[in-house]
C-alpha cells in the first residue's frame, strides 16, 4: 500500500511522457503507445480499445482507449506451469544473436510431456465396431432344420408366461461406446488479457485475468 501511495503521487505531479525511449531506457511515450495499439486492433481484431470505468479513466490517454482487452484466450497451460518453465531454464535469458539488441527470450525449453500428445487425444478406436457375431442369413443360422410351430398367441395370455432370451435369436451388428477415460479430456483456461499504459514506469503492463471451465 505504501508503494502504491508513492506511486499515485509521483503520477500526480509528473506530466505523461513525450518521447519514446524504447531501445535505450525501454520506456514508451503515451503517444506511441496509441500508434501502437490502433495498430494490433487494425492487424487482430480479437484486440479492441475500452472506455473503462469512468472513475479511473486516465486524463493523459483518449477516454475511448484507456487500454486495450482481447478476450477468452484458450491456453492449455495454467500460468503456475509457465512459471515453472521460466524458472527451470535459469530465468530471463538473453538472445545471443547479432541483431537482438539485448533482446530477452519471450519463452524457455518447454518441458517434455510424458505421452505425446497425440496420446492424449481420443482415439477412433474408443468406438468399436462389434463383428464378432455379424448378421447370417435365417437358413444357415438354424442350419436348415425346419421351423418349430408358432405359439397361438393365447398361449401370451397366461400370467405365467415370461420373457426369456432366447439363445437363437439374431444379434445384429452395432456400436459399443466406451466411456473415455478422464485423463484423455483435454481441460483449457480462458484468459482476458489486457494491456495498459502505467504511467509511472512509463512502459505497457499486462493484465491477465482467468477462468475455468466453468468461468470462475
Amino acid at each position: 500500500k505504501l508503494h502504491e501511495a508513492f506511486k499515485g503521487t509521483i503520477e500526480r505531479i509528473t506530466g505523461p511522457r513525450t518521447v519514446s525511449a524504447f531501445k535505450e531506457k525501454g520506456v514508451l511515450s503515451v503517444t506511441k503507445f496509441i500508434v501502437a495499439g490502433n495498430n494490433l486492433v487494425s492487424k487482430c481484431p480479437t484486440w479492441s480499445w475500452e472506455l473503462g470505468e469512468p472513475s479511473k479513466r486516465k486524463p493523459y490517454l483518449p477516454p475511448e482507449k484507456q487500454f486495450l482487452i482481447t478476450r477468452n484466450v484458450p491456453c492449455l497451460q495454467r500460468v503456475a506451469s509457465v512459471e515453472e518453465e521460466y524458472k527451470a531454464v535459469g530465468g530471463e535469458v538473453l538472445l545471443d544473436s547479432e541483431d537482438n539488441d539485448g533482446w530477452l527470450a519471450t519463452h524457455g525449453k518447454p518441458k517434455e510431456n510424458k505421452h505425446d500428445e497425440d496420446d492424449d487425444l481420443p482415439s477412433m478406436e474408443t468406438l468399436e465396431i462389434s463383428q464378432k457375431n455379424p448378421i447370417q442369413s435365417i437358413p444357415s443360422y438354424f442350419g436348415g432344420e425346419e421351423e418349430e410351430d408358432i405359439s397361438d398367441m393365447v398361449e401370451y395370455d397366461e400370467p405365467d408366461n415370461l420373457i426369456e432370451t432366447d439363445p437363437a435369436t439374431l444379434q445384429s451388428t452395432y456400436l459399443v461406446a466406451q466411456e473415455l477415460d478422464e485423463d484423455n479430456i483435454l481441460r483449457t483456461r480462458t484468459y482476458d488479457m489486457s494491456i495498459m499504459y502505467d504511467k509511472y514506469y512509463q512502459t505497457p503492463r499486462v493484465w491477465l485475468t482467468g477462468y475455468d471451465e466453468v468461468f470462475l
